[in-house]
């Protein structure tokens, strides 16, 4: 446990290595109830051209939440997301042979000195900008194959892409128009200059790629879910995994545009004081985040974090927005709950159900598997049949893509007996009441 003093709000500055490794002393110590306030950093891009980083991301360091044990859960409620980014850059990802052991997330190498984990340094532009302290050597990773440069409004409502001129105006000023956190290490990818699609004009909807508990084994960040860690499976570096020791991950890396600002996200405790990390805020995405990455931006969050007591979970469960649920998964009004009272009273149906929405997470090695873990899920909290989920996932919610291959969205409405065995009807009633 935590030798520091807990705090009513922790203010976290610092940032992991691309591990989580629940074996290092959490710095941050927040009081239930209380609150986290970071400045993130930009996941993906940027992380994944700084082969300094092992995790393929760059997340804050895990805050300790006082009396938060294994076994329980600890309840994130978003108070607020907001970009402070000016200018992003993202695309598709082409990984480089020779620059790697295995994953190029995690086991970069400098194809010239043979260095692992090489620090780099940019010099100019370009996708050969990024170099080895050691020997100067291009030593990125990754590149793109089609890409663009994005630049925001003053009001963070837009992102508009760019033509070559203005890319390589951003790439001369990367840090600065990035607005990267000081303490973060990794290279802006503005660097690059990419400018495949230009005047494409997108709305800014920000949310958090990466928000969870720290997982019971050191994991690779970008890998803490079941689609990104298959990669770990038999890997041949030191963060290689057994299948079955993936059940250790929390599925902190979901990806799924609905985790922005105003949502609860109740996560799995796996090792002692839950270990709360945030992250990889992106502007915007479409379900899937199709082509593999979106719009990495710096931004400042404010959390409150709430233990749950005795509330075992093996990974999140979302509260979403009424505007972002399914259609069929929106709670009822009170005028179609009087229509419905006078068809149960036809067909004698003594009570209707009282329900209410809940999104559980699912992840796995491609979206059949993901959809099971999700339903297994949810079958497992209520204590019911995975077809009992399938049924009442079909006529009251959906299923719906997080990120392809292999996150995936398990929503319907859930009756209020069934959230009230949980232990979690407080925190569905605070949201939706």
């Amino acid at each position: 446990m935590s030798e520091r003093q807990a705090k009513q709000t922790v203010y976290v500055d610092q940032f992991t290595n691309g591990i989580l490794d629940p074996g290092e002393e959490m710095e941050y110590v927040v009081k239930d109830g209380g609150h986290i306030v970071a400045n993130t950093a930009p996941g993906c891009w940027g992380p994944m051209i700084t082969p300094e980083l092992k995790g393929g991301h760059e997340v804050t360091k895990p805050v300790f939440v006082e009396g938060a044990e294994v076994g329980d859960a600890i309840a994130i409620h978003i108070n607020s997301i907001r970009v402070t980014s000016m200018a992003t850059a993202s695309g598709n990802d082409k990984p480089m042979e020779g620059r790697f052991t295995g994953d190029p997330f995690v086991a970069g190498i400098c194809p010239n000195c043979g260095a692992k984990n090489p620090r780099s340094r940019i010099e100019g532009i370009g996708q050969g900008a990024v170099r080895c302290v050691e020997c100067g050597e291009d030593v990125t990773p990754f590149t793109f194959t089609n890409a663009y440069t994005m630049a925001f409004d003053e009001k963070r409502t837009f992102g508009l892409t760019l033509g070559q001129e203005g890319a390589e105006k951003i790439a001369h000023e990367a840090k600065r128009y990035m607005s990267t956190p000081e303490n973060s290490i990794q290279n802006p990818v503005v660097t690059f200059a990419p400018h495949d699609i230009v005047g494409a004009l997108a709305r800014v909807v920000p949310f958090l790629g990466q928000l969870g508990t720290t997982p019971a084994r050191p994991f690779p960040d970008s890998h803490n879910a079941g689609d990104f860690g298959q990669f770990l499976i038999d890997a041949p570096h030191e963060y290689g995994i057994t299948e079955d020791q993936l059940v250790d991950r929390t599925d902190g890396h979901m990806d799924i545009n609905r985790v922005r600002e105003g949502v609860t996200v109740i996560c799995p405790v796996k090792v002692q004081g839950g270990g709360v990390y945030l992250g990889d805020m992106h502007a915007m995405q479409g379900n899937g985040e199709i082509a593999g990455h979106t719009t990495d931006v710096s931004g400042i969050v404010d959390l409150r974090v709430e233990v749950i007591k005795n509330l075992v979970i093996e990974g999140p469960i979302i509260l979403p927005l009424e505007e972002d649920l399914p259609v069929l998964a929106k709670p009822f009004t009170e005028k179609e709950i009087e229509k419905a009272q006078a068809l149960a009273a036809e067909w004698r149906i003594e009570e209707i159900e009282k329900t209410y929405p809940v999104s559980f997470v699912g992840t796995g090695a491609d979206l059949n598997g993901a959809t099971l873990n999700g339903m297994e899920r949810a079958a497992s909290l209520f204590k019911i049949d995975v077809p009992e989920v399938m049924n009442r996932a079909t006529i009251t919610g959906s299923i719906d893509i997080g990120r392809n291959p292999g996150v995936v969205t398990v929503t319907f409405l859930a009756p209020k007996d069934y959230l009230s065995k949980a232990g979690i009807l407080d925190q569905v009633e605070e949201m939706y009441r």
